[in-house]
């Protein structure tokens, strides 16, 4: 599936939420290959944050990266498993609008071919919410280069074709 370098690359802005309640800025790692990765690419980091595993104040932080009009893509990492502090699925269920459920269904065929069945603990989504797409993606590194290189490298690239995220973008808040 082809770039179309006759087209123009457009930068998204991307915030990186990680949850934990034991990691910080110093020492994630996850975080940290999503910057790299995002940034390598040609986008924009437009904010970063590490909140704790409380559904409250993650609903909190996207609500306002989501009313924030200099963010356009929320990435998560961390918080989706299946224990009980894992609540990031639950907050952003809370802020969507529309699901897309074909992106966890690719991240665990992809993470699948990596790490056989224990891709079923992760509950890796991702949504539309006020015009702001969020991924919430799982806490390891590897688990976030997989996303990337295998799903948001492309999706977030307005050259990808057939068809990309980017595009679509103008068109997020229609009636």
């Amino acid at each position: 599936m082809p770039i179309d370098e006759s087209r123009a690359f457009i930068p998204v802005r991307i915030a990186v939420l990680t949850v934990s309640d034991t990691r910080g800025l110093a020492d994630d790692r996850s975080g940290d290959a999503l910057v790299e990765r995002l940034e390598s690419a040609g986008h924009i980091l437009a904010g970063r944050y590490v909140e704790r595993d409380e559904k409250s104040a993650i609903v909190a932080r996207l609500h306002a990266w989501i009313d924030d009009p200099q963010v356009d893509v929320i990435l998560t990492t961390g918080g989706t498993g299946v224990t009980g502090r894992d609540v990031t699925p639950e907050a952003v269920a809370q802020v969507q609008d529309k699901e897309i459920p074909g992106f966890g269904e690719l991240f665990r065929w992809l993470s699948y071919q990596k790490i056989g069945t224990s891709t079923i603990q992760s509950r890796a989504t991702a949504c539309v919410a006020r015009g702001t797409y969020i991924f919430a993606l799982p806490g390891s590194t590897g688990a976030v280069k997989d996303a990337w290189d295998g799903i948001l490298a492309t999706q977030l690239d307005s050259r990808f074709r057939p068809c990309n995220f980017v595009e679509l973008m103008p068109r997020l808040n229609e009636r």
